[in-house]
């Protein structure tokens, strides 16, 4: 049986991805390390610090040690060093928000960019802006950043977490085509985000287990 080791930065994703899992790759076995005082620092430091760099590292080769043909880094904040790991590290290391991504700068050309800290946000234009380099298309980003929504969600606040998350997706609609939202916690809303703007909207946990999922077969590991 494939196993995938599922390396988390917070808790939210834990039980949503082994739903999804479960649903889309009931024949891979699937586990998670979490380490909530990874995105702390991140944020205390607006940015990832050689120590978060080093343990992710480190959480990568554990689950290399403890079995995994696979890791899934299901934080986008730290995407940057899950490119890392994937160069270093004994097993691949997967990006969920990488198949949310290809999605975008294949389906639009004005792409909005929704997240709840900068610590993410920045780090998905890359993204987007390297997978449409990769892909030789050309793209406008439209940043929308939904101030104090993460500290609103963190304190069980989610009516106000949505709220600010959806004045930011009405304030950008109208520049853009396509909607992407940054953090896999805020995959919840696509579907209200989408009928609230009318734009296509985009999440990346789903997306990613897809992804895993055609990764694993052009593999022939499935």
């Amino acid at each position: 049986m494939i196993r995938i080791v599922a390396v988390h930065t917070a808790m939210a994703l834990v039980e949503p991805l082994t739903k999804l899992f479960r649903e889309h790759l009931p024949e891979v076995k699937l586990n998670h390390i979490a380490d909530d005082s990874l995105i702390q620092e991140v944020i205390a430091n607006d940015a990832v610090t050689p120590a978060v760099r080093r343990r992710l590292l480190a959480y990568y080769n554990a689950a290399a040690d403890a079995g995994a043909d696979l890791v899934f880094n299901t934080c986008s904040s730290v995407g940057k060093v899950a490119e890392t790991g994937d160069e270093v590290a004994p097993v691949p290391v997967f990006r969920i928000d990488g198949p949310m991504a290809e999605t975008a700068v294949r389906e639009g050309t004005k792409i909005g960019v929704i997240a709840t800290l900068p610590t993410t946000l920045a780090p998905t234009v890359q993204l987007l802006r390297d997978k449409a380099a990769a892909a030789g298309r050309t793209i406008e980003v439209v940043e929308g950043l939904a101030e104090g929504a993460f500290a609103a969600g963190m304190s069980g606040d989610k009516e106000t977490h949505n709220r600010l998350i959806e004045e930011v997706a009405v304030k950008i609609a109208d520049r853009v085509d396509t909607i992407v939202l940054a953090q896999g916690s805020m995959a919840a809303m696509e579907e209200k985000l989408a009928a609230m703007t009318g734009k296509r909207v985009l999440s990346s946990p789903l997306l990613g287990v897809l992804g895993v999922k055609a990764y694993l077969k052009e593999k022939g590991l499935i």
